[in-house]
């Protein structure tokens, strides 16, 4: 039997979704039994994704393991799956996040396991299908969706403020949503389908193209998130639990800048190259700017949260670069390509890394009730293991060469290097600022002096939070090594967009 005929996407998306939807009816008292199911079900969905990946032939550029059935045939909305370079990696890192969020877990006693445990499984498979969908309509439905379950986790399951955090998170991303619906609809009638690949045929004006592209920008910069619009990060990333930080940070993040390579790139290039003088600075803003805001924080995971806003202001500055070294000269479509799989790297990267920080910052967590960076200092001594692992991080998050956090940011510094040294300039100063923040935070918890009892009588790691960290540690250390194991399945991805964009010019 040939696997790219079975209907693997759908497996991928359905299967943690009907698993969170079976753990409801699951007593929410046995929580080992909760605990082992939810596992299990993202296992499954790791190897759905891995056998993804094996098939996945990235050799040229298609859409593959394509799944089309008719859904509402009155308006011709259809259940259009399918998968590109681009899709099977933020596949990939989807499934693997989950599941190191559900191991991890497995050390975490929270009331209503069940629920908490379901509401992950179901934001995965909706996540799944977003970067799965292919018809407009359907991406918009998973796109809306995946807000629910994080929505209840910080709702439920947050800290003091939750309401206030939770009703931010929720308003900024609805409006952002509306917006990026009426340009589908619009884009829709135009090309007569809802198929998002019809789109890229359209031939739109500039005028047209610049209401489509503002669209798609407010949406999907919400997401990753883009200063100005970034203010309900912080606050959502302190009320969340440690796992729903990881979730939000190593993943949702992601899908605006997916949203972006998928929508705007192809589809108003125009407005791109004649909105750059515009773009360009807000990602630098978001680089420099927010790192110092980043160095004046008290609470970690504020601090994390910023750093997060800082270095997706790398993606998208990788991502309009494109389309400066596309309109430039056609000699700088290898800049573009360097600058938008650099785009691509630090996405991937930064899930990695964010990850293993929040549940670093959840680790100390649980055993001193604070996130305070001034309330405790010392942890290095009771904690060595776990520090040494957390200053990997940290190292990571500064850009380390050899890390995974190094590569992305020299790609993009690369694409601007090529473009503008004033550009190349200024984004080179997230080196010396991330290393600030990062070793800034480092110092102050880890060393020093031992602050008080609760530092004293931290206990050791739990198996349950040591692997999950060990994982993580290993797959930055390859990504920084051997960047084109997984950059090479979007290689040909990269290219078919940056020649969709370069036709005529």
């Amino acid at each position: 039997m040939n696997i790219t005929s079975l209907p693997l996407l759908s497996f991928l998306i359905w299967t943690p979704i009907l698993g969170g939807l079976a753990l409801l009816f699951i007593d929410q008292n046995n929580k080992k039994l909760i605990k082992l199911l939810s596992l299990i079900f993202s296992l499954i969905t790791l190897l759905l994704s891995i056998l993804l990946l094996i098939y996945f032939d990235s050799s040229y550029y298609s859409l593959q393991f394509i799944e089309k059935v008719a859904w509402i045939t009155n308006i011709d909305i259809y259940y259009y799956l399918a998968v590109d370079g681009f899709s099977v990696l933020f596949i990939i890192l989807t499934t693997f996040i989950t599941c190191l969020i559900l191991l991890f877990n497995l050390s975490e006693d929270r009331e209503q396991a069940n629920k908490y445990m379901a509401l992950f499984l179901i934001l995965e498979g909706l996540l799944l299908g977003v970067f799965c969908a292919f018809d407009s309509i359907l991406f918009y439905i998973f796109f809306e969706a995946m807000l629910i379950p994080l929505f209840l986790i910080i709702g439920i399951w947050g800290g003091t403020n939750r309401v206030y955090a939770t009703i931010k998170f929720f308003i900024y991303t609805l409006f952002g949503s509306v917006l990026m619906l009426v340009a589908l609809l619009y884009l829709s009638y135009q090309a007569g389908s809802f198929s998002i690949v019809d789109f890229y045929d359209l031939s739109l004006n500039l005028n047209t193209q610049i209401l489509i592209f503002l669209s798609f920008l407010i949406a999907f910069g919400i997401k990753i998130p883009m200063w100005p619009v970034h203010t309900w990060l912080p606050d959502a990333h302190v009320e969340a639990p440690s796992s729903g930080s990881v979730i939000l940070a190593a993943v949702l993040l992601k899908v605006g800048g997916y949203g972006m390579i998928r929508f705007l790139l192809p589809i108003a290039p125009d407005a791109g190259f004649y909105l750059n003088t515009f773009l360009i600075p807000l990602s630098l803003i978001a680089i420099i700017y927010i790192s110092f805001v980043a160095l004046a924080q008290e609470d970690m995971k504020k601090l994390i949260a910023y750093s997060s806003v800082a270095h997706m202001g790398f993606v998208t500055l990788g991502i309009f670069l494109v389309f400066n070294s596309i309109y430039a000269t056609n000699s700088l479509s290898e800049i573009a390509h360097i600058g938008l799989q650099g785009a691509v790297m630090q996405m991937l990267s930064h899930g990695l890394i964010s990850a293993g920080l929040f549940m670093c910052i959840g680790v100390i967590y649980t055993r001193t009730h604070s996130r305070m960076i001034n309330k405790q200092s010392g942890i290095g001594q009771v904690m060595p293991l776990f520090s040494a692992l957390m200053m990997f991080f940290l190292l990571s998050n500064s850009g380390l060469p050899g890390t995974s956090g190094f590569v992305g940011e020299f790609m993009v510094l690369i694409s601007s290097l090529e473009n503008n040294i004033i550009y190349a300039v200024l984004a080179s100063t997230t080196l010396v600022l991330a290393a600030s923040y990062s070793l800034w935070l480092g110092r102050r918890i880890l060393f020093g002096d031992i602050s008080g009892d609760l530092v004293a009588q931290m206990k050791q790691l739990k198996p349950e939070e040591f692997w999950p960290l060990i994982i993580l540690v290993v797959a930055i250390l390859i990504l920084g090594i051997k960047p084109m194991l997984l950059l090479s399945f979007s290689e040909q991805s990269s290219l078919y967009i940056i020649n969709a964009i370069s036709k005529g010019y």
